[in-house]
Order: C-alpha cells, then sequence, then structure tokens
C-alpha cells in the first residue's frame, strides 16, 4: 500500500486499508478525519476497523502465535535490529507526520518523539539477548514463556513512544500483536506498520485496527482471543479497560496519570536551585506539557519560594507559543486546561507567569503559565491538568516536602533536588513513584517504567518490558 500526497505536508495524507495478517484490507468503520492542531486544518484521512476486522485480527494474531514464540530468541533479536534500522532510515518522515498530527515542534518532534523509541528498540534488542527464559530452582525447571495475543491501547500525546514501549517487548518475548492507536493521532502507526513490514515481520505477528476507544479499544479489552491487553492514558479510562478486561480475567498493563513532584531539599545551593527550577519547568512544558511524566508541582523550601518564583517566571518566559512551545491536541484539551486557570482551580495561588498572553492566531496554544503559593487542596495542584502549568508549592522541612510530593493519587514520577547523594536517594526511595530523576540525571531506556498507585498496574520497557508478557511455569524434574 503508498501513501497520497507523500511530498506535500501540506495536503491531507490518505490512509485506505488496515495491516491484518499480513495483508492491506480495507476498513469497514468510518473514516477518521487527522486535524493539525497547530493549524487546525485538515491533514489526514484514514480508514477505521469495525468489529469484523478486531475479531480478524485476533485470529490472524492467534494464528501467528505458535510460530513466533517458537522462533528462536537471535531471530527475534534479528527483527528488532531490522527494524531499528528501518524507523532509523524513516526518522524524517515519522518526525513530519509527528508534527502534522500531534502537532510538536519538528525538532521536539525528532528527538523526542523519534529518536527516543529508536533507542528503547535497540536497548530492547540488547535486553533480548541477555534475557534468560528458563532457571533452576531446586528440582524445578522455571520457564519463561509469552502470554499469547497482546493488544496495545496507545494515547496521542507520543504517538510512536508510546507505541514501541508496548510492541517492541512484547514481539521480543515472543508474543504476536494488535494495536489500536490512539484516533487523533493515526497517522504515524501507519507509518509503523510499512516498517513493521519491511523489517520481516511474519503475518500476523503485528495487526493494525484503528477505530473508536469504546468500539474497537473495548472489543480488543473484552475479547476472549486477546491475553493480554496494555493500555496508556487516563486514569478513569485505565479503570474502563481493566473492567472489561477482568470479564475474561486477562491480564492487563496500565500506564495512567500522573501529578509527579520535582523536590528540591534544604541542602540545594543557589546554583543547583536555579538548574532544578529550569529543568522542572522544561519538563513540565515538554511537548505542549502532554506527558504523563510532566513534573507538574515543584516544592520548594519555603525560605526559598521568592527565589524559585523569579527563576521560574524567566524560564516559563523562554517558552514562546508556536515556537519552544507546541499546541495542545485539541480545541477540547485547550478548553480542559484553560478551566485550570480560573479562580476556583486556583484557589487563591499567586500567578508568576502567563495565564494570558500573545498566542497564534491559530492552533490550540495554551500560555505557559506558572503559580506559587499553590494550596495543595486547590484542584491544580491534585489534577492531572496535561498542559503547561506549573504549581510552586513551599515546604517547612525536607519531610514535610516529601509527604507532599505523595499528597497525590498518583505515583508516576518524580524528582529529587539535592547537595548531598546519600540525602538524595534516602529521599528518593521515600517517594511513592515507580521513577525518581536525581539532579536531572537522564532518562534510561533500559530502566523499568511505570506506575504506583492510580498510576498504572506494570512495567514497560527493556527487561522489564519483555517479563511483563511472559507467564512463569514451574517443572519438577
Amino acid at each position: 500500500m503508498e501513501l497520497t500526497n507523500t511530498s506535500s505536508v501540506d495536503l491531507p495524507v490518505r490512509e485506505s486499508s488496515l495491516l491484518i495478517g499480513g495483508r492491506w484490507v480495507p476498513g469497514t468503520g468510518p473514516e477518521c478525519e487527522v486535524e493539525n492542531p497547530a493549524t487546525e486544518q485538515l491533514t489526514g484521512i484514514c480508514a477505521q476497523a469495525s468489529a469484523s476486522e478486531v475479531d480478524a485480527a485476533v485470529e490472524a494474531a492467534r494464528t501467528a502465535f505458535g510460530p513466533w514464540s517458537r522462533t528462536a530468541v537471535s531471530e527475534r533479536v534479528a527483527f528488532l535490529r531490522r527494524l531499528h534500522d528501518v524507523i532509523s532510515a524513516r526518522a524524517g518522515r515519522f518526525a513530519e507526520l509527528i508534527t502534522r498530527e500531534q502537532g510538536s515542534p519538528p525538532p521536539v518532534a525528532r528527538k523526542l518523539h523519534v529518536d527516543l523509541p529508536l533507542a528503547v528498540i535497540a536497548q530492547t534488542a540488547d535486553a533480548l539477548e541477555a534475557f534468560s527464559f528458563r532457571s533452576q530452582q531446586g528440582n524445578s525447571v522455571i520457564l519463561r514463556q509469552p502470554v499469547g495475543v497482546v493488544a496495545a491501547i496507545t494515547p496521542w500525546n507520543l504517538p510512536l513512544h508510546q507505541v514501541v514501549v508496548k510492541i517492541v517487548p512484547a514481539l521480543a518475548a515472543g508474543a504476536t500483536v494488535i494495536l489500536k492507536p490512539a484516533a487523533l493521532t493515526p497517522l504515524t502507526a501507519f507509518e509503523l506498520a510499512r516498517a513493521m513490514t519491511e523489517a520481516g515481520a511474519p503475518p500476523g505477528v503485528f495487526n493494525l485496527v484503528p477505530g473508536s476507544g469504546r468500539e474497537v479499544g473495548g472489543r480488543l479489552a473484552r475479547h476472549p482471543g486477546v491475553d493480554q491487553v496494555s493500555f496508556t492514558g487516563s486514569t478513569p479510562v485505565g479503570r474502563q479497560v481493566a473492567a472489561a478486561a477482568a470479564e475474561t480475567v486477562k491480564r492487563v498493563t496500565l500506564e495512567l496519570g500522573g501529578k509527579s513532584a520535582s523536590v528540591v531539599l534544604s541542602d540545594t545551593d543557589d546554583s543547583l536551585l536555579a538548574t532544578a527550577v529550569k529543568v522542572t519547568v522544561a519538563n513540565c512544558y515538554l511537548n505542549g506539557g502532554q506527558t504523563c511524566t510532566a513534573l507538574s508541582r515543584l516544592i520548594v523550601p519555603a525560605d526559598r519560594l521568592g527565589q524559585a518564583e523569579e527563576l521560574a517566571a524567566a524560564a516559563a518566559a523562554r517558552y514562546a507559543p508556536g515556537g519552544r512551545l507546541g499546541p495542545l491536541i485539541s480545541a477540547g484539551q485547550r478548553k480542559e486546561v484553560r478551566s485550570f486557570l480560573e479562580p476556583g482551580a486556583t484557589g487563591g495561588a499567586k500567578l508568576v507567569a502567563g495565564g494570558d498572553g500573545p498566542l497564534p492566531e491559530r492552533g490550540y496554544y495554551v500560555t505557559p503559565t506558572v503559580f506559587s503559593e499553590v494550596d495543595p487542596a486547590a484542584r491544580i495542584a491534585r489534577e492531572e491538568i496535561f498542559g503547561p502549568v506549573l504549581s510552586v508549592l513551599a515546604a517547612a522541612s525536607d519531610d514535610a516536602a516529601i509527604a507532599l510530593a505523595n499528597d497525590t493519587i498518583y505515583g508516576l514520577g518524580g524528582a529529587v533536588w539535592s547537595g548531598d547523594r546519600d540525602h538524595a536517594l534516602d529521599a528518593a526511595a521515600r517517594i511513592d513513584a515507580g521513577q525518581v530523576d536525581i539532579n536531572g540525571a537522564a532518562f534510561n531506556p533500559r530502566a523499568p517504567f511505570g506506575g504506583y498507585k492510580q498510576s498504572g498496574i506494570g512495567r514497560e520497557i527493556g527487561d522489564f518490558g519483555i517479563s511483563d508478557v511472559l507467564e512463569i511455569k514451574a517443572v519438577q524434574v
């Protein structure tokens, strides 16, 4: 199947077929129109699946599972490396599609949206080479075997990365995959499907069925032919997916919401404080603020609050909407984020930067905003905003700061800033989150990713991502 209009970013891309069982077949669901959130213009028209295509994809994946699960590890490693090379060769095309359907500025589209998942693929191939699928415990042989068919239901904020962290470990483990991408950003998934075919994925090992969350996603979650569902999205929808999966007692991996805190400890000097605020603002505003790990709460010692406010205002000023700061995904998302700027949501917090400001004439932009003196009970301090809004809170002590960081239903990410490594490690251990960075340490594409509390169930990426789609069997000998 060929793309139309690939030579111009001004004309809509049309995707007319779905990939099921190694064949491109027509979708019988209603076509989906894709909007560029930076221009508010039509940028793509895509076929979608109906119930019959979902059932066909499940059947194809089940048929392919036996042969794929029995392939040698070396063959699966070679496939992942070929996939990495194919995507790398098409990196410019992937970045262009992400810019037009997700709105990410081109430099961010390449570095965050393409280069990061490429690193995940490479690291997963390395992890697979070293992975032990068999071990001995007393008189038992412990076997780790692929779960079967995995349905991946992915979000719109990172349309390549969030797919890769689900399907690549699953394929590495020997499972087969059905992908339902977000309806707002399906174009990247079609390009990935072509890359899968070019890299040599056997028929049925990877299947693409775009469609609505309610019809396609719900059917996959309930389908008796699906052994595990892996979902990334909001916590409320995650609860629905888990309930649907429970009907057939299938396994679930859930990567859900977050309200991550960046905690500045009392032994942080002025230089490190400046770095902490700058990095926190950058993280909060990354991808237009539309990341589940966004450091949306900055917790500082009470006697450093004024200093932190000045630093945060200066940092926020560097994020010009339409330039360094991309748009929100839709008009509805912009309306939701703006609701957090109203007095009822801020709880009387002090506006340090943003709120209102110059915006491009077109596109779903919001002015990058910083609030200080935030009441921990205020809506902006408790709910996931998914937009460029930072809350600064003051803590009377390091213990109080950690208590504030943990005062949330979420537990996905966090950060700690300290002049003493052991002090920082102790604080990180006390924060209820799946990932905590110390002094701006880089993301590790081999480390486990996932959350505590209502931020999810299970882990993705690297060895832990592979383990997440394996059943464990004890054989006594």
